[in-house]
């Protein structure tokens, strides 16, 4: 029988960074209250949490990257709001966001989860930032916590 080596959803003792835009405040501290409150609800230590502020999706990765070099998070938490407009200026910065998180996740061996939610319309983008099961957040602090508690057992 082959080995399986799996993550779990306990946050005790992981030291997280969420990168929030500021950009689509109300979307976007919607998914910062349900990322934290997931964090929380699984046993994170709210000192060991940091909350940075940029101004938006476009700025996630270089921020999310320099906090990866520092040694000091486990995993860093991407949240943003990018809602379509009447030119493809969105799309710019959606697959800019996703490409540089992706990349500086991969730079630096540290988890990065994108937790930007890309939407057609303000509508859809407020329905995946209110509380329950499908926020945006609350699905990228759960996808943090399993990724940190998997790389922790293996390189145990």
């Amino acid at each position: 029988m082959a080995l399986e080596i799996t993550g779990d959803r306990s946050a005790h003792g992981l030291r997280c960074a969420l990168v929030v835009s500021r950009f689509n405040p109300l979307v976007t501290g919607g998914l910062l209250e349900q990322a934290l409150a997931a964090l929380e609800e699984h046993g994170a230590d709210s000192k060991q949490v940091t909350v940075v502020r940029v101004p938006g999706a476009f700025e996630l990765p270089l921020i999310a990257k320099r906090l990866a070099v520092t040694g000091q998070y486990e995993v860093i938490i991407c949240l943003g709001a990018v809602i379509r407009g009447e030119t493809p200026h969105d799309r710019l910065v959606s697959e800019s966001a996703a490409r540089g998180i992706a990349q500086a996740s991969l730079e630096t061996g540290i988890p990065i989860i994108f937790g930007v939610v890309t939407a057609e319309t303000v509508d859809q983008a407020l329905e995946r930032s209110r509380p329950g099961d499908r926020n945006r957040g609350r699905e990228a602090a759960l996808a943090a916590i399993e990724t940190a508690t998997l790389i922790r057992r293996i390189k145990a």
